[in-house]
């Protein structure tokens, strides 16, 4: 009986192997999902918050450093690397932009607009969606 043991022993650890990889795809792919799902989300709320923001540099500025802060939390955890790099792209961009008066909100809503567009078709094509 001893023989049988030691057979099944190194077919079990290659059964679990093969199960624990299995269980990193899936993970992978509910990550990329809720990324997938997330992403549209932080820039749809961003372009509600900047339109009641018009005339709130101060609250423009913040709302854009949080959007900035969600979508590096997308990246860190998307699977896929066109999302990740597109999130990481569009983070930096928000910090990049600073709004200190009415004017500076008009532009920066203007570019925000254009970057997430820009953005939004990246998504589009990463996760799938046509």
């Amino acid at each position: 009986m001893r023989p049988l043991k030691s057979r099944f022993l190194p077919l079990a650890l290659f059964a679990a192997g093969v199960f624990a990889a299995g269980c990193s795809d899936v993970n992978n792919t509910i990550d990329q999902a809720q990324a997938c799902l997330e992403a549209p989300k932080i820039v749809a709320d961003l372009g509600t918050q900047l339109t009641q923001l018009a005339n709130d540099p101060q609250g423009m500025d913040k709302a854009l450093d949080e959007a900035a802060t969600k979508l590096n939390e997308v990246a860190d955890t998307a699977a896929n690397t066109t999302l990740k790099e597109a999130s990481d792209s569009l983070a930096a961009t928000l910090t990049g932009i600073t709004v200190t008066d009415v004017n500076g909100a008009v532009d920066a809503a203007q570019k925000v607009a254009g970057e997430s567009a820009a953005y939004v078709e990246k998504v589009a094509q990463a996760c799938g969606v046509s």
